[in-house]
């Protein structure tokens, strides 16, 4: 009855000072911190309400609170973005007595930790919806989007972006997660999130490289302990992804680290890497590679390799940042950060880690880049497909845009660090179109002149293998997989409880490797895990199978 008649009181005194914002075709949130005063690095106790009478439907300030009515702990979030007067926030669900509590906001899975993204730089508002759409469109896990109005402390404060906060879970990082007692064995060896970034925030902790981004760098590269949080990763976890990080060093420091029995292929998801790079360079992303990238490693009986990912933090990217030619539609964003010598030597302490230009310099590296952006380029990365995209996203903010851009009044004046600035929201878009346009035609010329290299199936191959990236995937993957001989092969994929759902490949093979496409839209198939078998009867010796879970995230 109380929480009733607050929620009563507080609307009513909203409708008061904001006569002009009574409902919207997004939903609404609204949050009292009851006079606690947000700040950043430790969260504050408040309440929140969530209206959102469903799609389509309109959302009234007037509504009863239907889609979340409770506790939450509220402070600021990011670095640079807190300088702006429409201010970022992280947020966390509670219950009455303070704790975690996992609700579904907005459609997105049940969770704890949300960030409400307040896109201030980003006229468009769309930047990081845009790119995150891109790197799902892959089969990647990046965070789900869902756009809100705000209402603070009785006063409204404009168009939001709902992100999900990087971490593991089984509907974000689905990684294995580590107790503090997982000290030894299988257990020890995952699953583990780590990040290249600024160091700020609270609970905060990291180790320094042994390679420095280049010779005579006076600023090395910091690895971050994201998952465990460093308040809660035990000193045998520290010691374990310290040495797995080291020994991935010390393979891309070797002059052999392209070598797929001993190098960086044996190691790492080498599919996450090229996915990554091409999303930074597709938004010419300035903070790539070196602020805002995570890592993750599973559990070894789940995942033994390195991923890179997932891609965060685009709102001054695709056109939208007046230094480091982030504004130009040409050249690589890594040949920049690694070659320029006005960066390199310009003081800037966030610099590349060594290994991401040693990829860029690898023939094999960019044969893959190639042979995926064929791929990328008619699906995730095509024209039309982010056309069609943003089209759908300024018809569905046409109205909230308005409101928010009546109460930051920022058309037509700059804002750190824009290039361009549009006298109007429509300016905007017809921009980041434009350079989206020729960003897409640079890349497929220049991705163009790159070699192929096809000698992998003349490598002899010792052993019977199969993985598959990416992985997690929607709705595609590739299975690869190595023939130690001439033989008999039969691939099957089986549902978790062992029921065959499809034969992929079966037929005599000769020595090699090789790869087969895999369509699990064409199947019809749901979200979970799937086991993908492969049976190889040699022309003498004993049957080989060996196995390699599939993970479809829809």
């Amino acid at each position: 009855m109380k929480t009733l008649i607050f929620t009563t009181f507080l609307l009513l005194f909203t409708h008061e000072i904001l006569p002009q914002f009574t409902s919207s075709n997004l939903p609404i949130i609204v949050i009292n911190t009851n006079g606690g005063v947000i700040v950043d690095d430790e969260k504050i106790p408040a309440d929140m309400g969530v209206i959102y009478n469903g799609e389509g439907i309109r959302n009234n300030l007037s509504d009863p609170f239907n889609h979340y009515n409770g506790k939450i702990g509220i402070e600021f979030r990011g670095s640079s973005s807190q300088q702006f007067p429409k201010k970022p926030y992280a947020i966390e669900t509670r219950d009455s007595t303070g704790e975690n509590l996992n609700v579904m906001l907005l459609g997105m899975p049940s969770e704890n930790d949300w960030v409400f993204n307040a896109e201030y730089n980003d006229k468009t508002m769309m930047r990081d919806v845009l790119v995150y759409d891109m790197a799902r469109t892959t089969g990647s896990y990046a965070s789900r989007t869902r756009y809100f109005e705000f209402v603070l402390n009785n006063e409204y404060v404009g168009t939001y972006v709902l992100m999900e906060k990087i971490k593991q879970d089984k509907g974000r990082v689905n990684i294995k997660g580590l107790d503090p007692d997982d000290i030894d064995g299988d257990n020890l060896t995952g699953g583990y999130i780590i990040k290249v970034d600024k160091l700020d925030g609270e609970d905060n902790g990291w180790w320094t490289s042994t390679y420095p981004p280049f010779a005579g760098c006076p600023f090395p590269t910091k690895y971050q302990f994201h998952i465990p949080k460093p308040a809660d990763i035990v000193p045998q976890q520290v010691n374990y992804i310290k040495s797995f990080i080291t020994n991935f060093e010390s393979v891309m420091n070797s002059p052999t680290f392209e070598d797929t029995a001993t190098g960086y292929p044996k190691i790492t998801d080498e599919m996450s890497f090229v996915d990554f790079f091409l999303i930074n360079e597709v938004a010419k992303n300035v903070d790539g590679y070196r602020l805002s990238s995570f890592m993750y490693k599973d559990r070894d009986s789940k995942n033994p390799k390195l991923v890179m990912g997932p891609v965060w933090d685009f709102n001054i990217a695709l056109g939208n940042a007046n230094y480091y030619d982030g504004w130009l539609q040409n050249g690589w964003e890594l040949q920049y950060l690694t070659s320029e010598p006005s960066f390199l030597n310009g003081g800037d302490q966030f610099q590349v880690p060594f290994w991401w230009k040693k990829l860029f310099e690898s023939q094999r590296f960019k044969s893959k880049v190639k042979e995926r952006w064929a791929e990328l380029k008619t699906g995730a990365l095509n024209k039309d497909r982010i056309f069609a995209k943003i089209d759908s996203l300024v018809t569905y903010l046409n109205e909230s845009q308005i409101r928010n851009f009546q109460r930051w009044p920022i058309l037509n004046q700059y804002v750190w660090p824009n290039y361009y600035i549009g006298n109007s929201y429509a300016n905007e878009i017809t921009y980041l179109k434009n350079w989206i346009n020729g960003r897409l035609l640079w890349m497929n010329s220049a991705i163009n002149l790159f070699t192929t290299v096809n000698d992998e199936s003349q490598i002899p191959v010792s052993e019977l293998m199969i993985s598959n990236y990416p992985n997690p995937f929607n709705p595609s993957t590739t299975i690869e997989y190595s023939i130690p001989s001439d033989g008999y092969l039969k691939i099957d994929v089986f549902t978790a409880d062992g029921r065959q759902l499809k034969t992929v490949f079966e037929g005599n093979v000769q020595s090699g490797r090789y790869n087969k496409d895999l369509n699990f839209g064409e199947i019809n198939a749901s979200s979970g895990v799937y086991i993908a078998v492969i049976k190889f009867v040699p022309e003498s010796g004993p049957v080989n199978i060996k196995s390699t879970k599939l993970m479809l995230l829809k």
